[in-house]
């Protein structure tokens, strides 16, 4: 129901189903406005008592699988997304001639998946992999944690980064041997918002403190609370909490990953629109012959993953070992001892650049990064 409200407002609004009052305007930096859902977070934060509660536990169970599906489902789910490893030679075809351009999830696809979220660190072998990635095409980390961080856990200098689910990007200090331009890019589409998600992290610090395993993050333009080390059957107290801090922020939304609830400022912003906006900073907006990879492995970049699949252009590749829906064209799981040995033949088959990309999946696999 929220994605059909979502998608459908401006309609709403035309046939009169609901009325101009109940939606809520909100002005974009370019002067433009789009109704954007006080309807909807009505319906999301205050409407349906215990019911919306029970709906908030069973969306925070479907974001954080604990155990794999049937067999079957599986064994389609794979023909339906098939391995990037086994399937790389048809992806180096696909982008034979065109300029790879490479987009990186960080925690769960360059990070493992920890307890305490400021321990997610990526190993120096990984940081070294990125490193070689972003010598032979533009590379971008694109991340819900707060960019200031995420550079930090990174640290390479040479690498775009977008945080805050892209709310928040920066280009390289010294400009990008990619980017015509010199100058550092900066794009902040979420800025007046900041005082009111400070507002909202301090609130939320004092409300969930009470809730064993409960961590609020402070991610500079969106807020997170983590409920991986609570206990199940805490989750409906977290999820009132969450509630009674949102119920008087009608500007705020609530989204959902891995073990996480997102709140977010209302704004038509989001991993996706950081892909295109990132597209375009490097000049390849227009251009047919440009190859986009984005991998990742949550909910939130699945709007990337569209994004890709409805330009029929690159390609999305999900981190993720159990059946899912997705709009990935690829995924990776846990590899087998023998494609491992058949990859490791194609690496040495290709030149230096490609290498690089193989040896990039392969480290995944070799490290098992896959920690749900």
């Amino acid at each position: 129901l929220v994605r059909f409200i979502e998608e459908n407002i401006t309609k709403m609004l035309e046939t009169k189903v609901i009325s101009n009052s109940e939606v809520l305007y909100v002005g974009r930096d370019d002067g433009d406005t789009s109704p954007s859902m006080k309807v909807l977070h009505d319906f999301q934060i205050n409407g349906g008592g215990g019911g919306l509660i029970r709906s908030w536990v069973d969306s925070m169970r479907a974001c954080s699988p604990t155990r794999p599906k049937s067999f079957n489902s599986q064994s389609c789910w794979i023909k339906e997304h098939p391995s990037a490893l086994n399937m790389f030679e048809e992806i180096l075809h696909k982008s034979k001639g065109e300029q790879i351009v490479m987009f990186l999830d960080y925690d769960g696809t360059l990070s493992p998946i920890v307890d305490d979220p400021d321990r997610a660190f990526m190993s120096k072998k990984m940081r070294n992999t990125v490193r070689k990635l972003a010598k032979c095409f533009p590379t971008a980390i694109v991340s819900g944690r707060c960019r200031e961080k995420v550079s930090s856990f990174v640290k390479l200098t040479e690498l775009y980064y977008a945080g805050s689910h892209g709310m928040d990007i920066k280009g390289p200090e010294q400009g990008h041997k990619y980017k015509k331009e010199n100058q550092s890019l900066l794009c902040q589409p979420a800025t007046e918002f900041l005082p009111v998600i400070n507002e909202v992290y301090k609130k939320l610090l004092e409300k969930t403190k009470s809730i064993p395993g409960a961590k609020v993050e402070n991610n500079k333009f969106c807020a997170s609370v983590h409920f991986r080390c609570v206990e199940e059957n805490k989750w409906s107290d977290l999820a009132n909490q969450v509630r009674s801090v949102l119920k008087n922020y009608p500007k705020l939304m609530l989204t959902q990953g891995r073990k996480v609830l997102e709140i977010r400022p209302i704004i038509k912003w989001d991993k996706g629109k950081a892909l295109e906006f990132l597209l375009e900073s490097l000049g390849y907006n227009n251009c047919t012959d440009v190859f986009p990879i984005y991998i990742g492995d949550d909910r939130t970049d699945e709007d990337a993953f569209k994004i890709l699949r409805d330009k029929k252009q690159g390609l999305g590749i999900l981190v993720s070992k159990y059946a899912k829906e997705t709009n990935a064209s690829y995924s990776l799981q846990e590899p087998d001892e023998a494609s491992l040995l058949t990859l490791q033949n194609i690496t040495q088959c290709f030149g230096v650049m490609c290498g690089f990309i193989i040896n990039f999946f392969l480290f995944f696999w070799f490290n098992r990064l896959w920690i749900f």
